[in-house]
């Protein structure tokens, strides 16, 4: 029983881990929501750099793939992935607003179709359709109509939300997987036979 009990340890230390990472991303999510503006800058050097790095790999992988039809796509593609980074870490704060600005009138387009459409199909779902649509339309505009400074908090609070939520979901995760391998380990230890107890084959059944 050396064997599973390990592999039980193992995934018990694995899930324990993903624990561990899920309560640094919440606790990184709550300093985010305290501190939107060091969150929102911070989520567009991450952009950034996710870009430039992109962009390089990109490239390489073009010119590994060089001779084929798709190698000046794949160039392009790159070289626009680049120069977007470049332009995103140099100038994080004109980002934040142009891509807050792009946030509101997705709200604000997203809002009025979910209101236009639940008015004209009339589903079982209109009440619930309806009440998304206004909020979606509120929030885009009062995004817009405190631009640029909305810029400061708005992809912050987004970014602190997604880690704080991921975050609780490793931690669920971690926590339920080591129960689970907990409760497996034990059965295991129940049904094993002892060191006193023989182990009885098909053979001595038969005698």
């Amino acid at each position: 029983m050396n064997g599973p009990t390990a592999e039980g340890r193992k995934l018990s230390r694995s899930f324990g881990w993903l624990a561990l990472l899920g309560t640094l991303l919440v606790i990184a999510g709550i300093v985010g929501l305290i501190y939107t503006g060091v969150a929102t800058l911070t989520s567009m050097l991450l952009f950034g750099w996710l870009l430039l790095v992109g962009g390089l790999v990109g490239l390489l992988h073009a010119i590994e793939s060089r001779g084929t039809n798709y190698f000046w796509l794949g160039v392009v593609v790159a070289a626009l992935n680049i120069a977007a980074g470049v332009v995103v870490i140099k100038h994080p704060e004109g980002t934040a607003e142009a891509l807050t600005m792009f946030a509101a009138l997705l709200f604000l387009t997203g809002g009025v179709f979910r209101l236009v459409g639940s008015v004209v199909v009339r589903g079982p779902q209109m009440g619930w359709t309806l009440l998304q649509g206004a909020f979606g339309l509120l929030l885009g505009l009062l995004v817009l109509f405190d631009w640029p400074h909305s810029s400061l908090y708005v992809l912050g609070c987004f970014f602190s939300l997604a880690l704080l939520f991921d975050g609780l979901g490793l931690i669920a995760i971690g926590i339920g997987g080591r129960r689970i391998v907990s409760m497996v380990s034990e059965r295991l230890d129940e049904t094993a036979p002892t060191k006193d107890e023989p182990i009885t084959t098909a053979e001595d059944e038969q005698k």
